[in-house]
């Protein structure tokens, strides 16, 4: 077997496909309407009464094109052969309803939903009413060639879908994996500044020991303390650590850094940043987590808020978690399409949530676009 056509006989379903959304009903309503009126009005329509019923009898199929396409694609074009063998019998003419062309909203799910073996037996029931439409009502070798591109572009178009979601998907899933290997990164070097601090605590007490009798004891209490930080964050660093191992290491900038962004955009939005609360002794990935978010919405915000005057940074800390809201004044408001931030967002929600916290962004009531994240002062082991 090729190697092509292995590959897709072992094309995986993609993700969760929607079972039904409101779009699915609008259709079915549209075709069942359709089909009524052109079973009416249309004079020149053969056996309109078995045209109208075989057209509303496959319409609710539709609802389920995405979970189930190939059994979908089995019983429609099962059915329309079984019919048409029965007409080629009785010399009676061929169906011929416009509005069964929604028919091809079923080759383009298999190819879309279906994994790569349904969509394999799936295009070989299709080529069998296919071929017999072509041979029992020929009528010429441009009509033929006209049918086989629109079926094929149906195959094409559900085929290129699926191919660019799974890019995205492959992308998002590869921004959230950089994501935590920068995370484990900086989880490193806070455990490597507490070893550290635990290193000269040691040759400070071992030196001190002769001439300061409580020298010892002082240092074991700073040990003691760095020992237990850096235990905590060595188990943060082993939960969201996936098979990586960063090269690089340089000092992530923090809540102290956030009035940098107040100069982001000179020509544009004005950026105000404010910081309250105790913000005082976070560990360095939640630190490095507060400015990496701050700073993705702040440029989110300058590139896509339209007639945007004022983007507004707030950092609070609290006894147990800070938080960060980040919003402007554009013209977005509740019901306007998410803007296109690309997948920076995704990785701080990610980052977010291997913290411990949450992370979300949405149009505001008033108008604008916020960003908002909660991050627990302490990194959960």
């Amino acid at each position: 077997m090729s190697n092509p056509l292995r590959s897709l006989l072992e094309e995986p379903r993609p993700s969760v496909p929607p079972v039904r959304v409101w779009r699915d009903w609008a259709l079915l309503a549209v075709v069942t309407v359709s089909a009524v009126l052109e079973g009416v009005l249309r004079e020149d329509l053969p056996l309109p009464v078995l045209s109208v019923v075989l057209t509303l009898g496959l319409a609710p199929l539709l609802l389920w094109r995405r979970t189930h396409p190939l059994a979908v694609v089995a019983t429609a074009f099962g059915v329309t052969t079984i019919v048409d063998i029965g007409l080629i019998a009785s010399d009676a003419p061929a169906l011929d309803m416009y509005t069964m062309v929604y028919l091809l909203l079923l080759p383009y799910a298999l190819f879309r939903w279906g994994s790569g073996r349904e969509a394999v037996a799936g295009l070989a029931i299709i080529l069998v009413p296919a071929t017999m439409a072509l041979v029992v009502s020929w009528t010429g070798v441009g009509d033929a060639i006209g049918g086989v591109a629109v079926l094929m572009s149906a195959f094409a178009l559900g085929w290129a879908v699926r191919s660019q979601h799974g890019a995205r998907e492959r992308r998002m899933e590869q921004v959230k994996s950089e994501e935590r290997v920068l995370l484990a990164r900086e989880l490193h070097d806070t455990v490597a500044h507490h070893v550290s601090a635990i290193a000269v605590q040691a040759q400070a007490g071992r030196a001190l020991a002769a001439t300061s009798p409580s020298s010892p004891l002082e240092a074991l209490e700073v040990i003691e303390v760095e020992a237990s930080r850096a235990l905590a964050e060595m188990r943060a660093m082993v939960r969201v650590l996936r098979n990586a191992a960063p090269a690089d290491y340089a000092p992530q900038p923090g809540v102290a850094d956030l009035e940098r962004l107040s100069g982001a955009s000179p020509a544009g939005p004005r950026v105000e940043v404010r910081v309250s609360g105790d913000l005082a002794a976070l560990p360095a990935a939640i630190d490095a987590a507060v400015f990496r978010i701050a700073q993705e919405a702040v440029t989110n915000a300058l590139r896509h808020a339209r007639n945007a005057t004022l983007v507004d940074v707030r950092v609070t800390g609290g006894q147990s978690a800070v938080s960060l809201a980040v919003r402007d004044d554009g013209d977005t408001r509740p019901g306007d399409p998410a803007p296109d931030a690309g997948f920076g967002l995704a990785g701080m929600v990610e980052r977010a949530l291997l913290l411990g916290g949450t992370c979300q962004a949405g149009p505001c009531p008033g108008g604008g676009w916020a960003v908002s994240a909660t991050l627990p002062r302490q990194v959960s082991a």
